[in-house]
């Protein structure tokens, strides 16, 4: 009698690997057949540690972008003065911002002490550049108006809701039917910068069209489920403890996408929310129509909701806890605002007698 070959045994383990993969983005016990390789070990450590998908995909960017500068060596074989090499290849040839620098440095002593568990003296020496502090681009209210006036549906509401409430951009767009409280007037912010939950205020200008907007959405949802789509992402694994969760009206997107999209974790084909490219270049196209001279972007709104904030007279923790700052000096770069205009001391050339 002959024996089965390797691939009938292993088949059904392969397929098995490649459904959970599919389901839940990482592979499964069955998929230990073949060793992950370097990349996907980067990727299943940052889901372990329930980093963001933007953390993961610059990390991974980081990391084949120096692979790639040694000539395709593995870092297993490199080490503290390779990457120097890299580091100072960034700042010195591609003169990169202190930022991009420390994220790149952030990559790849995640790659070393994480994945590789190698624990360096080089690892402590290598130095960080310390980003300056700049100084955030504000408009005035007049500017406000007018690029407000210049957007119009969806992104309209978008940006009135940004600056309204303060949030940042993927938190808005992350909100769900259930994270707004015409009751009590507050929208929760679920998960946001540091995975931290926070309340703010929901405008009384936008419950209109906020509820126009829920409308919409549910028409959307509606035509999902009688479709029998899978339901929108669910965080962490209540899609697993809470199978139907997902497709529940309380879970769906309140600035849902017009067509689906696959996952890029799970590769499950699903209806995601607005893309942030998309806002941001109608926003870009009102900054041109109103003709602004500045370089504001979307999360401009948030500066200015703090510093109009501050300007009215508002209490700086409180604007601190709005913004969800986790120190009020992060808080405090909005107050140089206060330093300007009438509130601050006067030029001596418009005290000096005229000649």
């Amino acid at each position: 009698m002959s024996l089965p070959s390797a691939a009938t045994v292993f088949a059904p383990q392969r397929l098995l690997a490649a459904q959970d993969v599919r389901r839940y983005g990482v592979p499964s016990v069955a998929s230990a057949v073949r060793p992950p390789r370097l990349l996907d070990r980067v990727r299943l450590q940052i889901r372990a540690l329930h980093y963001s998908q933007r953390t993961e995909d610059a990390y991974v960017y980081w990391c084949k972008a120096f692979i790639r500068f040694h000539g395709l060596r593995h870092p297993q074989d490199m080490g503290g003065d390779e990457v120097q090499a890299f580091l100072q290849h960034l700042a010195a040839a591609r003169q990169v911002a202190p930022a991009t620098h420390r994220q790149a440095l952030s990559a790849l002593l995640f790659l070393y002490g994480r994945v590789l568990d190698r624990k360096m003296p080089w690892m402590e020496e290598i130095g960080r550049p310390v980003p300056k502090r700049r100084l955030p681009v504000v408009l005035t209210q007049e500017e406000v108006c007018r690029i407000l006036s210049s957007l119009g549906g969806v992104h309209g509401l978008l940006a009135r809701l940004l600056y309204g409430t303060g949030l940042r951009i993927s938190e808005a767009l992350q909100l769900r039917i259930k994270d707004v409280d015409f009751g009590q007037q507050a929208i929760y912010v679920r998960g946001g910068k540091g995975d931290k939950d926070r309340i703010v205020m929901l405008p009384l200008a936008l419950v209109a069209a906020l509820r126009v907007q829920m409308q919409q959405a549910h028409a959307l949802w509606a035509s999902d489920v009688s479709a029998g789509q899978a339901g929108v992402e669910m965080p962490h694994a209540l899609e697993r403890k809470y199978p139907r969760a997902g497709q529940s009206w309380a879970w769906f997107w309140l600035f849902p996408q017009d067509h689906h999209a696959t996952d890029p974790r799970s590769g499950v084909v699903r209806r995601h929310h607005l893309y942030d490219q998309t806002f941001q270049r109608a926003f870009k196209r009102a900054l041109q129509a109103a003709d602004i001279p500045k370089l504001a972007t979307p999360h401009t709104l948030r500066h200015c909701f703090a510093t109009h904030l501050l300007q009215s007279g508002s209490d700086i923790r409180t604007v601190q806890q709005l913004l969800g700052h986790a120190d009020v000096s992060t808080t405090m770069i909005y107050t140089h605002v206060l330093k300007m205009g009438g509130m601050a001391v006067r030029s001596p050339l418009d005290v000096l007698a005229p000649p």
